[in-house]
């Protein structure tokens, strides 16, 4: 299409205005139209662009609206997307801007009172262990919005027998991604045998490349718990729980090994050469906390 610059004249008796405009090789040409009436000749923009092409022709654009500020993301998505963070990436996002530093010293906080905990929980850091003490620096870091803390806590409710609480804690971590959260709450849905439920969460959390989780996917799917169970799916499952086996094993999860040598030596090497290169092409959904 011809790059033009429209020019209307001032219109005449009969309400017809002359529009004049060039051609690419810059011969004038003139024609009539009628004008609409609800269509006025408005003063040209201080901030239009003018541009011109190789045949000397100009038009006006206005100019393209700047990019959203990241200060722009509402407090509350923020928080949510940087609840699962460790301590690095939390650092990293803290660094973008002045807003997210500000929005996100909740979660700054949260990774003090997590560390205090630990040591308390551990005996680490020049202080003795003491687990009230610990369960207190992890809730309090719970409240603020960390996930880790809400799993630490969790772990230690677990702990003292209170698998309710414990279970409560998984959620709200599960929920905002932390895929140690998502892995322990699918271990609580087993445990009520749940194993449906128990499957949709070590499959997001092994998708996020946690061990723990692809290895209790890998024996949910080896013993048609939680999922399809007929013969036809049955062979789809040996091969799904040999990829993820081999994930956990590669990750470091030494109880993986045997299953998956089990599984193996069931399998015809058609399926074993394309679980294997299912495990090559793998790559995690999001990063590994």
């Amino acid at each position: 299409m011809d790059s033009t610059d429209i020019a209307p004249s001032s219109p005449s008796a009969a309400g017809l205005s002359t529009l004049r405009f060039r051609d690419r090789r810059g011969h004038p040409h003139s024609f009539n139209k009628k004008k609409k009436p609800s269509i006025s000749s408005a003063p040209k923009s201080t901030h239009d662009c003018r541009r011109r092409d190789r045949g000397g022709d100009t038009f006006s654009s206005t100019p393209p609206r700047p990019p959203a500020s990241f200060s722009d993301l509402p407090f509350d998505v923020l928080a949510r997307v940087a609840a699962p963070f460790d301590v690095p990436n939390l650092w990293a996002a803290s660094m973008v801007c002045r807003a997210w530093r500000e929005s996100l010293r909740p979660l700054r906080e949260a990774m003090i009172l997590l560390r205090w905990g630990k040591r308390f929980r551990h005996g680490h850091g020049g202080v003795r262990p003491n687990p009230q003490r610990a369960l207190e620096y992890f809730l309090k870091g719970a409240a603020l919005g960390s996930a880790p803390a809400m799993v630490d806590a969790g772990v230690m409710y677990g702990e003292m027998g209170e698998k309710e609480k414990a279970m409560a804690l998984y959620e709200k971590a599960a929920e905002v991604g932390h895929p140690v959260g998502q892995s322990n709450l699918g271990t609580c849905y087993l445990e009520a045998d749940l194993p449906e439920k128990a499957v949709t969460w070590f499959r997001q959390a092994a998708e996020s490349g946690y061990a723990r989780a692809q290895y209790n996917l890998a024996l949910c799917l080896h013993r048609g718990r939680g999922v399809e169970c007929n013969l036809q799916d049955a062979s789809g499952n040996m091969i799904k729980a040999l990829v993820y086996f081999e994930l956990a094993k590669r990750a470091g999860e030494t109880a993986a090994s045997n299953m998956r040598d089990l599984i193996l030596q069931s399998l015809s090497q058609t399926s074993r050469d394309c679980a294997m290169l299912s495990v090559d092409k793998w790559r995690p959904l999001q990063f590994h906390h």
